[in-house]
């Protein structure tokens, strides 16, 4: 008999510049920092830790890992992340439909992180 998995327990993104990431994802992201470790840091986000690992390469490339945060008002998340100076994936970055899901209607917003890594921002809307 196959085992199944699990939720996923933590997600791990490699960073160029550990105090910036932290500073980006804790004070202008706002979620909990929970430690740092040398090389490492760790955040909660809604029970799933987020890692942040210490680049090895000067030159290493955002991964294509894409986060998704389900935000209650995608409008005012957006907004108070942008006014924050997070960098707004171009085009098409702004929040907007992406599918209708039954009798509600699935939204999105794109921004990056400091190292260039893509998360989004995702609501769903009960249409006007």
């Amino acid at each position: 008999m196959a085992h199944q998995l699990g939720r996923i327990g933590q997600i791990a993104l490699s960073v160029g510049d550990m105090a910036r990431s932290i500073a980006f994802w804790r004070d202008t992201v706002g979620l909990k920092f929970l430690f740092e470790a040398p090389n490492v840091a760790f955040f909660d986000v809604a029970g799933v830790r987020l890692m942040l690992g210490q680049n090895e390469s000067a030159d290493a490339k955002p991964s294509g890992v894409v986060l998704y945060f389900e935000v209650d008002d995608l409008d005012a998340a957006f907004a108070a992340l942008r006014d924050r100076g997070t960098a707004v994936e171009q085009p098409n970055g702004e929040p907007h439909f992406i599918a209708k899901l039954g009798a509600k209607e699935l939204w999105m917003a794109f921004l990056r992180d400091p190292d260039g890594h893509l998360f989004a921002l995702m609501s769903e809307r009960v249409p006007a």
